[in-house]
């Protein structure tokens, strides 16, 4: 079986990765605050909100809900799209840890 280079890493940075990869387009973000910013689930269009057609944008929810950071119900005809507050936590606690690893106090290049 062909190994990707992806499985070469350790388990924690590839989970780490799939959290960074879908902060790393600026509509994601907006997604992302938009909803944190309503604090509710919004039934409906969020494509209203951010500067896209609707499908780039359903192609950009359906990135963030892969990760679980949003969560989107269907009723009827509608979705309703809201963060997940689990995963929102443990992506806090993802940066945080590698920010953290990242001590740049022992560096002595110059």
């Amino acid at each position: 079986m062909v190994q990707s280079k992806t499985e070469l890493f350790d388990e924690d940075l590839i989970e780490r990765a799939k959290f960074f990869k879908a902060l790393a387009h600026p509509a994601r973000l907006q997604i992302l605050q938009y909803l944190a910013e309503t604090s509710t689930c919004i039934t409906g269009d969020i494509s209203d909100e951010i500067p896209l057609g609707r499908t780039t944008v359903n192609q950009h929810i359906k990135e963030l809900k892969e990760v679980g950071l949003i969560q989107g119900h269907t009723e009827g005809v509608k979705t309703k799209y809201c963060l997940n507050p689990e995963k929102v936590e443990e992506l806090k606690n993802v940066i945080q840890q590698f920010a953290d690893g990242l001590n740049c106090d022992t560096n002595s290049c110059n």
